[in-house]
């Protein structure tokens, strides 16, 4: 039986999404409870980019309900395994981009590793504003294209 878990944070923690404090002073990264645990507990996150970020959180730490609950309902599947072997490293903000006053993507890196191997996704995701609150709607692989034999 394996011993793996989620990770855990507590409000002082730095926040698992990365986001740097907003002090331009301050090179250290924001608290959880100030970042990505504010949306965790229910408040509606501002823009796309805090939510795709919540969302990592949310993969870091396991957080099922949370990742369902910000799904858009036309694409929400009816159910979410999380793998507590994977183990999430990192991730960078690639460029976030508002298309119009309720569409915006997202363009991220998110680095992990499972079973002892190091894998990189790259996705847009695309988000909805609806009923001033902001959804992940879905996102496309922009990973490497598969490498072609030479024969």
């Amino acid at each position: 039986m394996s011993s793996a878990r989620f990770a855990s944070v507590t409000a002082a923690d730095a926040c698992p999404c990365g986001r740097a404090h907003p002090s331009r002073r301050s090179p250290r990264p924001s608290s959880y409870g100030e970042c990505c645990g504010r949306w965790h507990a229910g408040s509606p996150a501002p823009d796309a980019e805090s939510l795709m970020r919540s969302r990592y959180s949310a993969f870091v730490l396991g957080l099922h309900d949370y990742l369902l609950a910000t799904w858009h309902a036309s694409t929400r599947p009816t159910d979410l395994t999380l793998d507590p072997q994977l183990k999430w490293l990192g991730l960078q903000v690639l460029a976030h981009h508002t298309v119009d006053a309720t569409h915006a993507q997202v363009r991220f890196v998110a680095r992990s590793r499972w079973q002892g191997k190091g894998q990189r996704l790259e996705e847009r995701s695309r988000f909805v504003l609806e009923e001033r609150r902001w959804w992940y709607v879905d996102g496309d692989d922009m990973g490497q294209p598969p490498v072609r034999s030479p024969l």
